[in-house]
């Protein structure tokens, strides 16, 4: 097994573990660039990109691998916005 294999493995067990683990997080993708891992997309609030990461950490452990993870605002804004 070459390492890229190995890392295609992990970044599996991760998707696997986002879907399956209490916080169902389907808008994270991953993907493995060289030797490493992008992990990109939308997740509902900021305790859920924290739970992400963790996981991501405890997955990846030895791997590089970078985060892109926008947090969706669930709340209206409490301001009018300022055209001009």
């Amino acid at each position: 097994m070459t390492s890229v294999d190995k890392i295609e493995y992990r970044v599996q067990r991760l998707r696997e573990r986002l879907a399956r683990e209490d916080i169902s997080e389907l808008g994270v993708r991953i993907e493995v660039r060289g030797a490493g891992a992008l992990i990109w997309g939308h997740v509902s609030g900021a305790d859920t990109r924290a739970a992400v990461l963790r996981i991501a950490a405890e997955e990846l452990a030895g791997v590089d691998w970078q985060e892109d993870l926008t947090v969706n605002r669930a709340t209206p804004p409490d301001h009018a916005e300022e055209l001009s």
